[in-house]
């Protein structure tokens, strides 16, 4: 998506010290971007890595030997579950 098509329509207002403000400030200039495209870029970066570990994970070999081999591995017998599939649902068409 282009961010330059795009209709920015959301605000997303925050409330901080003269001195944070500053500092943002100053920081952005250094990048040469407004404290917007400073603030954006910045919190967009550190969003993509928080939501990629929780989507991405490390093993070593051992480990992920041990993994595969539980994903591998037959699942337990849940009798209380298997009851509760076989019950009729609501969401069921009444005939």
């Amino acid at each position: 998506m282009n961010p330059d098509t795009v209709q920015l329509s959301e605000r997303i207002n925050i409330r901080t010290t003269p001195i944070v403000k500053r500092t943002l400030q100053e920081a952005a200039a250094a990048s040469n971007k407004t404290i917007t495209e400073f603030l954006l870029d910045s919190a967009l970066t550190q969003a993509a890595e928080v939501l990629a570990e929780r989507r991405l994970f490390r093993l070593d070999d051992e480990k992920w030997q041990a993994f595969i081999a539980a994903l591998d591995a037959p699942s337990l017998p849940m009798p209380r579950l298997e009851r509760l599939l076989k019950e009729p649902s609501i969401l069921d068409e009444k005939q």
